[in-house]
């Protein structure tokens, strides 16, 4: 029982979070000589908390909507499993997931007096994403694109900065957008497999909205997007030329957007091309972290 209820936290999806706020603390680190351990690591556990939360309450409303039992299961889409093998657990997981919200909101005050009001904006932001992503969210395609992005893009590589050096920056904005990009594709490409359930369910998610064919042009747009924003900071000497190394990832982004280009519809993406896709999420703030690290 106390497996399944961590299971709908989605653990392996974490590792997200830690790529994500190691590459805002690299960032941090680099600008603020002051930088503090203890307080990245308060900003790390405030931040797996949140992306945990979301994930409990996604599980909960699922389930009881009966998405996931309409839903062929992969493991980077249609949840965890573990509701449908423990369906009275449903109230629980949502309790902890509301808990863990609350655990975020009270470390965010803290944060808060800490540093500053500049975070409340902020905060609030995430908060409400958090409680709307899956029952308001899901049922707008444009929305639906561009949360997941935002939530771990300019809302957490942002809020982590400002937390851990006491002000924002335009290069933390601008590096911001590069898992902006590469987020909303994660959620994108994984939409795919579900599009049948997500539409039964009342979901209308860009796929749903404006086609498969739509979908792949916007994932492709994306993802070229994001590795010429990383360029282009390289090159100006926003950051580092370190900060390249992200480039490596075009090993897999490359391969897939002419997947995605070839490929007959409807398309289904194969279990490699998620994969490829999570390690490009995965990798590519890491290795950004490790080039402005070794600078």
């Amino acid at each position: 029982m106390i497996k399944a209820i961590f299971l709908t936290a989605r653990p392996p999806f974490l590792l997200l979070t830690l790529s994500v706020i190691t590459m805002a603390g690299a960032l941090a680190h680099k600008d603020n000589a002051e930088f503090s351990i203890a307080l990245f690591t308060l900003v790390l556990l405030g931040a797996l908390a949140a992306h945990a939360s979301v994930n409990m309450l996604n599980e909960a409303h699922d389930a009881r909507s009966g998405l996931d039992e309409l839903t062929q299961r992969t493991p980077f889409s249609g949840g965890s499993g573990a509701l449908q093998d423990y369906p009275g657990l449903i109230n629980r997981v949502e309790a902890i997931g509301l808990g863990l919200l609350g655990f975020v909101m009270t470390l965010g005050l803290y944060f808060i007096w800490l540093t500053g009001w500049g975070l409340l904006p902020i905060g609030l932001v995430g908060v409400g994403l958090v409680l709307a992503y899956t029952p308001k969210i899901t049922r707008s395609p444009w929305l639906c694109l561009i949360t997941p992005g935002l939530a771990f893009g300019p809302l957490m590589v942002m809020g982590s900065y400002y937390v851990l050096t006491g002000y924002y920056s335009c290069i933390a904005l601008a590096l911001s957008l590069i898992p902006f990009f590469l987020v909303n594709n994660l959620l994108l490409l994984n939409q795919y497999p579900d599009l049948a359930a997500d539409r039964q369910v009342g979901r209308r998610n860009l796929v749903i909205a404006y086609g498969e064919k739509t979908g792949v042009r916007v994932f492709n747009l994306f993802l070229i997007t994001s590795f010429v924003g990383l360029v282009a900071l390289a090159l100006t000497d926003c950051i580092p030329l370190w900060s390249l190394l992200g480039l490596l990832m075009l090993v897999l982004a490359i391969p897939l957007m002419i997947k995605l280009i070839t490929s007959p519809h409807p398309f289904r993406p194969s279990s490699t091309d998620l994969a490829s896709n999570v390690i490009i999420n995965l990798a590519t703030p890491a290795l950004i972290a490790l080039g402005l690290l070794i600078a």
